[in-house]
């Protein structure tokens, strides 16, 4: 079983084994929980939005897509 260390700043590796047997990349999102005294790290299933880039965008639109990411942000798929 892969033993990790808790840092001075409370953050964790997840070990190379463990993170090539599920897949997991850099910038990913994970979800944490606690059931009694374990800790459980899952992948967090929540599909981002993307923008073009370039494209110009009026203030109504910036404002719009800002208040479907807060709605989408708020409601994480289990």
């Amino acid at each position: 079983m892969p033993v990790t260390k808790v840092t001075r700043n409370y953050q964790i590796t997840i070990p190379a084994e463990i993170r090539k047997a599920l897949g997991i990349k850099q910038g990913e999102y994970l979800t944490v929980e606690l059931r009694g005294d374990e800790i459980v790290i899952r992948r967090a299933r929540k599909k981002w939005k993307t923008y073009r880039l370039g494209r110009k965008y009026t203030l109504e639109d910036m404002e719009k897509m800002i208040e479907e990411s807060l709605e989408e942000a708020l409601t994480w798929e289990e």
